[in-house]
């Protein structure tokens, strides 16, 4: 039976106090920790690490947290993220530092030259992408096509955000939309949305979102702004050194791709397997993001290395020199993890559910709304989606597998809406390809803007269509 959007407009309730002037104290603290950050490194061009730093203590004592609080929360907050994010990223310099000085990289890039033309290079490029990232988180997919992009903007001589925008669009729509990616699992679970039902669903969202943010925005962008390759990045992932003949097209091919394996593995066995068998817990831990790319790099050094006759010494300074470029990448994004946890314990969630309450609009527009606010003031789309999801799963229990299965895109899509100064992708991105603050936004907030409101609108029509 076809619902309209009039029959799915709903009015908020919630157990939630009522508003307080301690709410309108933290909006107003964050916004003033968020300009402080953007001031500090635009106008005084003082380090992220040190602008975010001040900027943290800045909107928690606003807030009214204890300074020791805030320290606290902060100190967590980037020990968690370099705990889960920092290794991941050394792991991942460690290979692409691997892959470029031994061939590899130039091996893949030459390959996927011969198969495509400059004209569909960016599309090319946003295909790879999608199959890359489709079962590794977005920072692994990130470490994992570094190094390529690099490569492949020296070798086609084309700038390197027509390159570099396509893969962060595959990338960052799938792991906004589709499961097994954290957010969609979050928002699939505590709505009980169909999973099958979601991938399908997720894919029609995915595919055009990434085609206007990637490609076709990519293309516009780089004919308008010019990035030059950053010096330390681009020596790190580009140079090559090695005299020998580049390893063959099927052994680059499986150490970019084994980590692919490996975490699909993982996906697979939760999904299909008994929790309490062997291969089960095999698999689990095989496909452990750390463990996989850790195992990657330990075949790159076998396969890449050692057994090309590249010396033992040679090998270890490779991998030695790929950590000091990405150390001011490491703490900035640390800073970014301590200032997401500070307003998170400061109860920024809580209050931006208190907006929610009273609503009255349709209940997709509803949920990506909350999504929207929770990720601009927290950083995380994990909070913005555990969160929203929250709220909203009271109103949708009666609904169809359809309705919530949109319902979770929706609250996806959301979650990656204009991200800023407190998510650890933008000082990624920033740090990676030597972005000044005002080109990362046009690059990665703006991208993710296009990839969330493409999302939203192609909900909204699957919406009517089907329901």
């Amino acid at each position: 039976m076809r619902q309209s959007f009039k029959r799915d407009t709903v009015h908020l309730t919630t157990t939630l106090a009522p508003w307080s002037s301690h709410d309108t104290q933290l909006i107003l603290s964050c916004v003033l920790g968020l300009a402080l950050i953007i001031v500090f490194i635009s106008v005084l061009k003082l380090a992220p690490f040190l602008s975010i730093l001040v900027g943290t203590f800045a909107a928690g004592f606003a807030a009214g947290l204890p300074l020791e609080a805030v320290a606290s929360a902060f100190s967590k907050g980037a020990g968690a993220l370099l705990g889960d994010v920092g290794i991941i990223i050394a792991l991942g310099a460690m290979l692409g530092a691997l892959m470029a000085e031994s061939g590899a990289a130039d091996r893949l890039v030459s390959t996927i030259l011969k198969h495509s033309t400059p004209r569909t290079l960016p599309w090319m490029m946003a295909l790879v992408a999608l199959i890359i990232g489709l079962p590794l988180f977005f920072e692994v997919g990130l470490v994992m096509m570094v190094p390529i992009i690099f490569v492949m903007a020296r070798r086609s001589q084309q700038p390197i955000l027509r390159i570099a925008i396509p893969a962060l669009a595959g990338m960052t729509t799938l792991h906004a939309l589709l499961p097994p990616h954290p957010g969609p699992l979050i928002a699939v679970s505590a709505l009980h949305a169909d999973l099958g039902l979601t991938l399908g669903l997720g894919l029609i969202v995915a595919i055009p979102a990434v085609i206007l943010a990637g490609p076709l925005y990519g293309i516009w962008l780089s004919k308008r702004m010019h990035v030059a390759e950053p010096e330390e990045m681009g020596k790190l992932f580009t140079a090559q050194q090695d005299t020998a003949e580049p390893p063959g097209f099927a052994i680059s091919l499986i150490t970019i791709l084994l980590p692919v394996v490996l975490m699909l593995g993982r996906t697979v066995a939760k999904l299909l397997l008994h929790p309490e068998t062997f291969l089960f817990d095999a698999l689990n831990f095989l496909g452990e993001p750390l463990i996989a790319l850790g195992l990657t790099v330990l075949f790159a050094v076998v396969a890449l290395g050692w057994s090309r006759g590249m010396a033992r010494d040679r090998v270890g300074g490779i991998l030695r020199k790929s950590l000091p470029p990405i150390a001011a990448l490491l703490l900035t994004i640390g800073a970014g993890g301590g200032l997401k946890q500070a307003l998170v314990v400061a109860g920024i969630s809580t209050t931006i559910g208190k907006i929610a309450v009273g609503a009255h609009m349709p209940l997709i527009l509803l949920a990506w709304l909350i999504a929207v606010a929770l990720r601009q003031a927290t950083g995380s789309a994990t909070v913005a989606t555990t969160t929203t999801a929250g709220i909203v799963a009271p109103v949708v229990a009666g609904l169809s597998a359809t309705h919530n299965s949109l319902m979770a895109l929706a609250i996806g899509a959301g979650s990656v809406f204009f991200c800023h100064v407190n998510d650890a992708g933008f000082w990624m991105v920033r740090e990676y390809f030597g972005l000044q603050l005002k080109q990362t936004v046009l690059v990665w907030s703006v991208l993710q803007t296009i990839v969330s409101v493409v999302g939203l609108a192609l909900t909204l029509v699957l919406w009517g269509v089907l329901t």
